[in-house]
């Protein structure tokens, strides 16, 4: 069985224009250039074959890490594409995120509006794609709200969601770790990014898990809204399994993995 029809991903609305699918962590988005492994854009060219074969073309919209769960839009047309793509430059959609963060905020609801630059542009740094707050970066704003708050294991954590206004690599996961309340699981942004390193040498280890608790980042893409052609479209994804089971201080029962496609008929 090939690669691409191992990608693991469920349908949540289709048109001639789009498809929106629920992506699950740790499925890639797009081949990486490492070892083959299956992805997203690999599943759904098998899924819309006939569709690419009479002209289609397959655009993603919205883009999410490897880590990230949830909303991912794909425009199936280059027409399609463009129009979508300007809904987002003009910052007309709405994102909602939800995160699981260490900690107890003070505040119900704040928002953070700290300039991203990658770290990489002001000294060597051994992690290429690390963004931090710096004043000549780029201009990044989000909004919390605290959804609960909860105890695991004597310690404090809390359900965050998040209105992303801008569209920076990583802001979400670094504007909640400026505020002292990193992603639970952030291999990149909890500590000091030795997590990251450690883990690309060695993988998953009871050593990480120790100190991050989940072996992903427990951040999902919730919720995205559009106005497309005179009506207002909503496509919601459920918190998956691993952070549900999280919040509710189960023992976890399985590490995300990939399993065929699901297609609602």
């Amino acid at each position: 069985m090939s690669l691409h029809v191992l990608a693991s991903f469920q349908v949540i609305d289709e048109s001639e224009d789009w498809i929106v699918v629920d992506k699950p962590a740790p499925l890639i988005v797009h081949p990486a250039n490492r070892k083959p492994e299956p992805t997203l854009l690999g599943g759904l060219e098998h899924l819309l074959a006939f569709e690419i074969q009479t002209g289609g073309h397959l655009g993603i919209i919205t883009r999410l890490d490897r880590e990230t769960s949830g909303v991912v839009l794909v425009a199936k047309t280059l027409a399609a594409a463009r129009e979508l793509g300007g809904i987002f430059e003009r910052r007309e959609a709405g994102k909602e995120y939800l995160a699981i963060v260490r900690g107890w905020p003070a505040a119900d609801s704040w928002e953070c509006d700290e300039p991203l630059l990658r770290a990489g542009e002001l000294a060597p740094s051994p992690i290429w794609v690390k963004q931090i707050p710096h004043p000549t970066g780029r201009a990044c704003r989000t909004r919390f709200r605290v959804e609960q708050r909860f105890h695991r294991n004597g310690q404090e954590f809390s359900q965050i969601r998040c209105f992303p206004e801008t569209g920076r690599m990583h802001q979400i996961r670094v504007h909640l770790a400026c505020g002292g309340h990193p992603i639970v699981g952030d291999k990149l942004y909890a500590a000091d990014g030795q997590e990251y390193l450690e883990w690309m040498e060695t993988g998953w280890t009871p050593m990480l898990e120790e100190r991050l608790l989940l072996p992903r980042h427990a951040l999902h893409a919730a919720a995205l809204e559009i106005d497309w052609k005179g009506q207002t479209r909503r496509w919601q994804a459920p918190l998956p399994t691993d952070l549900v089971e999280f919040i509710g201080g189960k023992a976890l029962t399985r590490t995300p993995g990939l399993v065929i496609w699901s297609r609602h008929e």
